[in-house]
């Protein structure tokens, strides 16, 4: 059986952009008859809130996207973070990082023309002499080998990385303590029986990291789906910090089946833009009718 999930962070209210990878994914699951886990992604607690959780569940069950458990948060899931971190610890794969964000950035390459920096490995063979020298609190990174590691996407076919060149030893826990999403994001995955992942395609590049966690971990890891991003007119992402298409405000104009009938239609799952429920999209969804690059959508 498919167990697929929503994994939102509860960092502001839900915009079109997430309503429309949460659609796909809960139709991928329903037409297959498979189970539904949501999951709060709350790493963070100086950024996500109760309250903004309490918003979404009300949100998705507002289109009829419903789930048939709720696993727990990741605020309260130290203690797994822990033991995953300290297996690989024990590997010697892990190393603490004493750069800032700025030296990070003034050493590295942008990844593939994109906003994230690949390490360039400074600290990665300190000395304990060296190491004990210095004043600030470190990150500690995970050491990736010199191997190309691959993914079949369902939906955007294979994509590789050569995880030494295009992600370069990454951060598994923050300075101030904080486990990061790559490795939070897959002890939660297996712990939580999730075979399928469905999300946005600016995701897509972390995946091979993530894979190669689930291998030392000996996890299995889901099948992925990389779905197009949402984009405003002027061809900017959606995003909740600039408010865009906010659900509070469309279902002031619209009704939930008419938004999800302009998803669908723009994702390429029905002809025409017509009103449709959540479970009448799912009776039809088909994987092979959906787009793959990002879309400019205007309701």
């Amino acid at each position: 059986m498919i167990t697929g999930r929503f994994a939102p962070s509860p960092s502001g209210k839900m915009h079109l952009g997430n309503l429309f990878s949460f659609l796909l994914a809960w139709c991928a699951v329903r037409s297959a008859g498979g189970e539904m886990v949501l999951r709060m992604e709350d790493l963070d607690p100086q950024r996500t809130s109760p309250e903004y959780a309490a918003m979404i569940r009300r949100d998705l069950l507002r289109f009829g996207l419903d789930w048939d458990r709720e696993v727990p948060c990741q605020s309260t899931r130290t203690a797994a973070y822990d033991a995953a971190f300290a297996r690989l610890e024990a590997m010697g794969l892990l190393y603490p990082c004493y750069c800032s964000r700025s030296q990070v950035h003034a050493a590295s390459a942008p990844h593939l023309g994109q906003s994230e920096f690949v390490y360039s490995g400074t600290c990665r063979d300190l000395s304990p002499e060296q190491r004990s020298a210095k004043k600030r609190p470190p990150a500690w990174r995970l050491r990736v080998p010199d191997e190309e590691w691959s993914v079949h996407d369902g939906l955007q076919g294979d994509y590789c990385e050569l995880l030494s060149r295009d992600c370069g030893d990454f951060v598994l826990r923050r300075a101030d303590g904080v486990y990061a999403y790559q490795l939070a994001v897959v002890v939660d995955d297996a712990d939580n029986g999730v075979t399928q992942v469905v999300r946005g395609r600016d995701l897509l590049a972390s995946t091979p990291r993530q894979m190669y966690l689930f291998s030392l971990l000996g996890r299995p890891a889901p099948e992925y789906y990389h779905v197009p991003l949402l984009l405003a007119p002027d061809g900017r992402r959606l995003s909740k910090r600039d408010g865009d298409l906010d659900l509070e405000a469309l279902l002031t104009r619209f009704s939930p089946e008419e938004i999800i009938g302009a998803l669908a239609h723009a994702a390429g799952l029905i002809e025409k833009n017509e009103a449709i429920s959540a479970s009448e999209l799912a009776a039809e969804f088909d994987w092979n009718k959906v787009k793959k690059e990002d879309i400019c959508l205007t309701l």
